[in-house]
């Protein structure tokens, strides 16, 4: 069994995932919540084991949610969400931590695996072009290639802190860094 917390904005979209995913055998949608002020209460009401998370929120960043959610112990896997999931975000949804990314307009069998997929710790992320690994090459600074480059290997924080020979909290600031250099920027819709 599957246990899932929903994070979105829009109430429709909440319903409607509870919905459909309560139908799915396996999947047991714990709760729900729209904003950051929800998330951490429900966590500790639900403690589940994936959280379908809208990379976008008022008020919110997807992305430091995802880096906060994946720091807690035991950490959740962390289901990115969003209606414009797309390549470009792919390198900082890796950097935040996120276990998979998946677009609002996947059919809903495509949800159910990737939900399966990071729950049983696979990752659920697009390839990342070489081109756009290039491009967050350029914009990040100079001295934090060598942990975006870890990073996107799967490398482990504690194994970047212990090879670069700098505190694990130095890698955490610098790819709180990258992920806000990274960051790709949505229209609130």
């Amino acid at each position: 069994m599957i246990r899932l917390l929903i994070v979105d904005d829009h109430p429709a979209m909440r319903a409607g995932l509870t919905a459909v995913l309560r139908a799915e055998p396996g999947i047991i949608p714990l709760g729900t919540a729209s904003s950051e002020e929800d998330l951490a209460p429900t966590l500790t009401r639900t403690r589940p084991d994936v959280v379908l998370l809208d990379y976008h929120l008022p008020g919110a960043d997807g992305l430091k949610l995802c880096r906060r959610l994946k720091r807690a112990v035991p950490a959740p896997a962390v289901l990115l969400y969003s209606a414009y999931a797309d390549s470009a975000m792919v390198v900082p949804a890796i950097l935040a931590g996120a276990d998979g990314l998946l677009n609002k307009s996947a059919p809903a069998p495509e949800l159910f695996d990737a939900l399966r997929a990071v729950a049983r710790g696979d990752r659920v992320l697009p390839p990342v072009p070489r081109e756009l690994l290039e491009a967050a090459g350029q914009r990040v600074d100079p001295e934090d290639l060598p942990i975006l480059a870890m990073v996107i290997d799967d490398t482990p924080l504690g194994d970047v802190a212990d090879a670069l020979r700098v505190p694990a909290r130095d890698i955490s600031r610098r790819l709180d860094g990258m992920i806000e250099r990274l960051r790709v920027e949505i229209a609130a819709v």
